[in-house]
């Protein structure tokens, strides 16, 4: 009797963890069941991959879901839908909403909804404050929390924890990793008396100029190393810091964002003004080369979007009254695959920074790789398609990229979450299917 499968993947190229193979995936009850299926197996549904690159299920590890917040800026279902639109099966949403998901009642709360509303799977940071730090060591193991979040230099939203005191306490409740925005809030303030409204957008990354972001990291990683407590750098934009950082492998991990990764100042400010002002700044040619180089020797484990969607009228206000934050989570998959296409890293890679990474950081059960007992989780990629992006492709309410007429080579043309397949061609289908991601 023939094998038979609830869903059969035919004819297309996996990315497997050991390389890229001819391969066809049989998926049962929402989960890898086989890789290399005889000819006579039979399936429920049947997807023709030929002519497709087949990758694991690719995961956003920084997204502002914004939801509860301002539904005509971004909510869960919109920015899911996005996610999928994109090529992502898996996002896991920042705390610093409105109000902040800092306890065990908002925390239950997002928990639900999301399971309600959400079109692909989501982890769930909780925000780390002075004043819920005896929580966090029970919040950190909550259902589909993926880590704590500390916020140790201002950005949207008001949670801070700033000062050397609270962040060793941050660290000594709980043994999980936390993800951190590392700037020095002093430096930020004391500077900010440097610049006045109406100013170039440039003074952006000269108001959090390079010193802020590496001392403000040098700080966390001499408290971590003394409490031995695990951290993430989120968003790593220095040269300084990247280098820094290669001395602490044992306590550190870090991610770079795809905007560090693709567009450079002062030309960015220059073209898209409000539209490129996101913290940390994105920064002059060197610090972008530096951002490459680790991305090749290995330093780098994550790639993120850092999706952090505002009203396109607030971005159009002047520096420095525009809102930090831009769009980036049904985008990211497209300009990471035209990075691959460029040669500037393989394919392989760009799995490993994009599924592997972010499983491996943050200790998701079941995702992050094309194995046998793995959720059926599938990003289809044609390498070859060639497309524009462009803000009428946008489906997060504030309806805008910074990507606006970017051609790119190589585009996400399926997405399959635990075996249900949400999006094909450019088109959601079915109904939400997301559930809560699973952490060690």
């Amino acid at each position: 009797m023939p094998l038979h499968f609830d869903l059969l993947i035919r004819n297309g190229t996996c990315v497997l963890p050991w390389g890229a193979e001819a391969a066809d995936v049989g998926v049962r009850a929402g989960r890898i069941a086989a890789i290399g299926v005889p000819g006579g197996a039979t399936a429920d549904h049947t997807i023709d991959a030929a002519g497709l690159h087949v990758l694991p299920g690719l995961i956003d590890p920084h997204v502002h879901l914004r939801d509860p917040g301002d539904k005509a800026v971004e909510t869960i279902p919109t920015g899911t839908k996005a996610a999928v639109l994109g090529g992502l099966a898996a996002v896991f949403d920042m705390p610093n909403t409105s109000p902040s998901i800092t306890d065990a009642e908002r925390l239950a709360w997002k928990q639900a909804y999301a399971e309600e509303v959400a079109w692909c799977d989501m982890g769930l940071y909780v925000g780390g404050t002075k004043t819920n730090i005896p929580a966090l060591a029970d919040l950190e193991t909550g259902r589909g929390v993926c880590g704590i979040k500390i916020f140790a230099g201002s950005s949207t939203g008001d949670l801070m924890v700033e000062d050397d005191e609270h962040l060793e306490r941050v660290m000594r409740s709980g043994r999980r990793r936390i993800a951190y925005h590392s700037e020095d809030e002093y430096r930020l303030q004391d500077r900010k008396k440097l610049f006045k409204s109406g100013d170039p957008y440039a003074c952006h990354m000269e108001w959090r100029d390079e010193e802020t972001a590496f001392l403000g990291t040098r700080r966390l990683m001499a408290l971590a190393r003394a409490t031995g407590r695990p951290a993430h750098i989120l968003h790593v934009s220095t040269a300084q810091e990247l280098d820094y950082l290669k001395d602490f492998r044992d306590i550190a991990t870090v991610e770079v964002l795809v905007n560090h990764l693709t567009q450079v100042a002062p030309e960015v400010y220059e073209t898209l003004k409000g539209f490129g002002v996101m913290n940390p700044p994105i920064r002059g040619r060197a610090h972008y080369d530096a951002a490459w180089a680790a991305v090749r020797d290995g330093t780098v484990d994550t790639v993120g979007s850092d999706h952090a969607p505002h009203p396109a009228a607030k971005k159009l206000l002047p520096w420095p009254d525009c809102p930090a934050g831009l769009t980036g989570v049904q985008t990211l998959v497209p300009v990471m695959l035209d990075h691959v296409n460029a040669g500037r890293l393989s394919l392989s890679r760009m799995v490993d920074l994009m599924c592997a990474g972010p499983a491996r950081v943050y200790g998701v059960v079941g995702k992050g790789r094309l194995a046998a007992g793995y959720d059926a989780d599938f990003t289809l990629v044609d390498m070859g398609r060639k497309q524009r992006i462009e803000n009428s492709w946008i489906v997060s309410p504030c309806a805008w990229t910074p990507f606006d007429g970017m051609q790119v080579t190589g585009w996400p043309v399926g997405t399959i979450v635990r075996g249900h397949q949400v999006m094909r061609d450019g088109e959601v289908l079915g109904r939400p299917v997301g559930k809560l991601v699973k952490f060690q």
